[in-house]
């Protein structure tokens, strides 16, 4: 089981290299992260975007643009539905978001014409690494699903699993993450939490041991779940952290990365092919992460395939 970034990035170079087309590419830092990915043995990109402004930033941050493929595309709505062909026709394994709005990107994905789409719903993954703990952890979902209800929570649970299968966990932890620990006809989120665990134990939520309602502390802190007398083996030892709603998630989600200094990556999950999504304000560090959990991720499915075949 991954437990590191620098696993993941090592693992990653194993499974490798794969091919991202990112859409919109004119941005310093995906082209940053996209020419590490390529020194490193990761991934090969296809840029879709302005070239000019793409060979200009390229110029101005000593990127050697020549290692790769340019399809020039000045609109970006045009840049969108071309790297999505791009994956859906075969030549590129993953999607990158790049200088664009997420619900541009986002509605290429979805668009019929070009079968990327499933039944399941979209649902963005951060894994984060933190100082202190052992283990990575799978936030979900801090950028995607605004107020999801339990039939939703349920498809975005089965998502980050996938997520943490591609990291080598195979039978992760989910807490149901509330205020309190005890179920209140108040507060929605301990009523949803209690009809996941009934679901994971009827067998209808399968791959995973979901816990909840929990708090955060007694989630991720054994001596906090100790200390409230919880006993059940998720409590203080979650990997999946299943957030309440959209706000709750993001301000997680950034509280790691500048209060706590930890190490971040993001991922949408769902489709046919994972779709590397970051914020703009992200470092090339992040979206370099998250092009190797891309990688991972798209070379899981492919060994289930050719299992399956």
């Amino acid at each position: 089981m991954i437990t590191r970034f620098e696993e993941i990035v090592k693992i990653s170079q194993l499974k490798g290299p794969k091919t991202i087309a990112v859409a919109v590419a004119q941005d310093c830092e995906v082209l940053l992260a996209v020419n590490s990915a390529r020194e490193l043995g990761i991934a090969a990109a296809i840029l879709v975007g302005n070239e000019a402004e793409i060979r200009q930033i390229a110029q101005d941050n000593h990127i050697a643009i020549d290692k790769f493929k340019i399809i020039d595309q000045k609109d970006s709505i045009e840049a969108c539905r071309t790297a999505v062909r791009l994956v859906a026709q075969g030549e590129a394994q993953i999607v990158m978001k790049g200088l664009v709005d997420t619900a541009v990107i986002l509605k290429a994905v979805l668009d019929k014409e070009f079968g990327l789409r499933t039944e399941n719903v979209l649902s963005h993954v951060a894994v984060a690494g933190v100082t202190g703990y052992d283990r990575l952890f799978y936030i979900t979902d801090a950028a995607m699903n605004i107020e999801p209800d339990v039939a939703v929570k349920k498809q975005i649970i089965q998502n980050a699993v996938q997520v943490a299968n591609a990291l080598g966990n195979d039978n992760p932890k989910v807490a149901c993450i509330c205020a309190v620990e005890k179920v209140n006809t108040k507060m929605k989120a301990t009523l949803e939490a209690e009809a996941l665990v009934k679901m994971n134990q009827a067998g209808e939520l399968t791959g995973c041991l979901v816990a909840g309602p929990l708090a955060l502390d007694n989630a991720v802190s054994p001596e906090a779940a100790k200390h409230k007398g919880i006993t059940q083996p998720v409590a203080g030892n979650a990997d999946i952290l299943l957030m309440p709603f959209i706000e709750a998630g993001n301000v997680l989600y950034k509280s790691i990365v500048f209060f706590a200094r930890g190490q971040i990556a993001g991922i949408i999950v769902g489709a046919k092919a994972p779709i590397v999504l970051t914020s703009r304000a992200d470092s090339d560090i992040v979206k370099l992460n998250s092009i190797a959990i891309g990688v991972l991720m798209a070379s899981k499915s492919e060994e289930e395939k050719s299992y399956e075949g």
